[in-house]
């Protein structure tokens, strides 16, 4: 479990969609707004009252929303930014299915009060990548996210076919094949958790058979089918689920892996390119690809021994023959003076003033000093 102080100025979650919570952290879940309504007052009222209320409170709002279905979050975001002329309000987009989005959002609002608002949502990418989320279909004609490939959409027509989609650590899709034990991508730490979702609660048969059995879950739960499953999975038929850990320290871990940089402008600590409140560059984050800073200070590898002479007398050296002193390279003179920056100045003239090495030569004579 989190026991780490709060932070002077901590941040409140938002999920915008049409997602019931999980229940699963406790009192600790994320505020949700499904940005229903006639007009936009109705839409993204609710959404305005409640950041203003954090605002005054001293807490950030970090604004989840599923990137597949961004509009609606992105205009609420930008009404309630512009009404309350703050910054202090991010939009954070994730590719995940309805039922892991809630599940990682809770997480967040479970992590919230004990971080600093600009790691919450460098832990939204964080947390996808430590649970498996997915669904069992038995067609991924119509999917779209992850797309499907020419012979999945063929096989979609056999009788008797499933398929395994996952959205996360990585989208994939897979075709199960009997009792498959290499069947799941990817396993979550020791203890499991698995949570489900269906549209008709009773046909989970082949789910548990084919999926939930491999997982070793030492905890498992159903929740009520997500109003937008139907419309992320394409299909009438699916098992949604999502199987994370839970162990008391995998939060803490997910909180440690995160490697953030320092924004430019508001000096939030953030781990992207741009702070995701003010847009800012941020300084000091990895780049994509560069090596983490564990693997910068980790301890070379020690050399192997040398080994002794057959006969044991001491190994000397060979000797090294003199250098030829015309095949030496002499080393060149240093230049007079420090080299001449890259950039000069600008002088309040508006020209750039002239390094004493590049500027061009007097013609005309000094005067010599005076003697004191």
């Amino acid at each position: 479990m989190v026991t780490r102080p709060r932070p002077a100025r901590a941040s409140a979650v938002a999920l915008l969609a049409d997602m019931p919570g999980t229940g699963q952290f406790g009192p600790a879940a994320a505020h949700r707004f499904s940005l229903r309504g006639r007009h936009a007052g109705e839409r993204f009222g609710g959404f305005l009252d409640f950041a203003a209320r954090q605002l005054d409170e001293g807490r950030k709002v970090v604004a989840l929303y599923p990137s597949w279905r961004a509009e609606p979050a992105l205009r609420a975001v930008r009404f309630a930014r512009g009404g309350l002329r703050t910054d202090h309000i991010a939009a954070v987009g994730l590719p995940l299915a309805p039922l892991p989005l809630s599940v990682v959002a809770d997480q967040l609002a479970y992590l919230a009060p004990f971080l600093a608002p600009g790691l919450v949502p460098a832990l939204s990418a964080e947390l996808p990548r430590r649970m498996l989320a997915g669904a069992w279909l038995r067609s991924v004609g119509g999917l779209a996210h992850p797309s499907a490939t020419l012979r999945q959409h063929l096989a979609s027509h056999v009788p008797g076919t499933a398929f395994l989609a996952c959205c996360a650590p990585t989208p994939q899709i897979r075709r199960i094949r009997g009792s498959d034990g290499d069947l799941l991508p990817y396993l979550p730490d020791a203890p499991v958790a698995l949570l489900t979702s269906a549209p008709d609660a009773t046909a989970t048969g082949p789910f548990d058979q084919a999926v939930a059995a491999h997982l070793g879950a030492v905890r498992s739960g159903a929740v009520p089918a997500q109003p937008l499953g139907r419309a992320y999975w394409r299909s009438a038929d699916y098992v949604e689920f999502a199987a994370f850990s839970a162990h008391p320290g995998a939060l803490t871990r997910a909180v440690d892996a995160v490697r953030a940089g320092v924004c430019t402008w508001c000096r939030e600590p953030v781990a992207a390119e741009r702070c995701p409140f003010c847009g800012a560059p941020a300084r000091g984050t990895p780049a994509p690809g560069a090596a983490s800073p564990a693997a910068d200070s980790a301890v070379p590898p020690p050399r192997p021994p040398s080994v002794p002479p057959a006969d044991g007398l001491r190994a000397v050296d060979p000797p090294v023959a003199d250098p030829d002193p015309s095949a030496v390279p002499r080393p060149r003179a240093a230049p007079f003076g420090p080299p001449p920056p890259a950039a000069l100045p600008m002088a309040p003239n508006g020209r750039r003033g002239a390094h004493p090495l590049t500027a061009p030569a007097d013609p005309r004579p000094r005067a010599a000093p005076p003697v004191p």
